[in-house]
């Protein structure tokens, strides 16, 4: 009997679904979260009787056989690329992508890292950080005694000084987009980091060849959908209660099956 055996992955497997699940309810409130969903296989199976072997009694062709599935197992926890709502913030350094693309941070070491959240700030030298003090890839450096800033949907960026009515141009906001966007590593903290499996990073201007476009003053809200997330979290809750019924119920069979004389 292997059900014990059978029951066990399926358990595992509502397991994972609830863990995936509770992070991404975990993250309805953070800024361009992208949600995760689990996806899941069927194991191998045991062969009693293949199908279309012949019988030996009648030299016929069997048509279904008999296969025994094992279980199941997790194949990936990809993440769905949604386009989250845009609240609008009025900050002067808050930016939403609409469409497809990422900015592109510095990190310490000097590696890139790619993230959806447009929320700026500007360091002691002017730069243009995100909220762990990563500069952009574009080196933004605001100018101190700029009195108004703006980010055009294009990703021009343009200060203006005193009384100008006319700005000046001190730097430009590039986006970056990805073959296979699902191929990138999260990294915590709203970044991700390129692959294989996702590719080279594209980098381009806002607006072209499939890029999206910047909306200064707005935000990307959570992808995330709250009630289709319970929905999810009640059938995942259901699925592991079955599961267990099962091993009682194989238990029970093997209590049965020892006291038999």
């Amino acid at each position: 009997m292997n059900a014990l055996k059978i029951a066990a992955t399926g358990m595992a497997a509502q397991q994972m679904r609830v863990d995936v699940i509770s992070n991404n309810i975990a993250n309805m409130s953070t800024t361009a979260y992208q949600p995760r969903v689990a996806e899941f296989a069927d194991l191998i199976y045991q062969q009693y009787q293949t199908p279309g072997t012949l019988t030996s009694q009648t030299g016929s062709v069997v048509p279904a056989g008999i296969q025994i599935g094992m279980g199941v197992r997790p194949t990936t926890v990809s993440m769905e690329i949604v386009q989250g709502a845009l609240s609008q913030t009025g900050g002067d350094f808050d930016l939403a992508i609409e469409g497809k693309g990422f900015f592109e941070i510095i990190q310490p070491d000097g590696e890139s890292a790619f993230t959806r959240d447009g929320k700026f700030y500007i360091d002691a030298e002017g730069l243009l950080v995100n909220s762990d003090g990563n500069a952009l890839a574009d080196q933004i450096t605001v100018p101190t005694d700029a009195q108004r800033i703006t980010i055009s949907n294009d990703g021009e960026v343009m200060a203006y000084f005193g009384d100008a009515v006319e700005g000046q141009t001190i730097g430009n906001i590039s986006l970056t987009v990805f073959a296979n966007t699902k191929g990138l590593e999260a990294l915590g903290g709203n970044l991700y980091r390129e692959t294989e499996a996702s590719g080279a990073p594209i980098n381009g201007a806002a607006g072209t060849e499939g890029i999206g476009i910047m909306r200064q003053g707005y935000l990307e809200d959570s992808g995330v959908d709250v009630v289709e997330e319970i929905s999810e979290l009640i059938e995942a809750q259901r699925g592991y209660e079955l599961n267990s019924k099962i091993i009682t119920a194989a238990d029970e069979m093997y209590a049965t099956t020892t006291r038999l004389r």
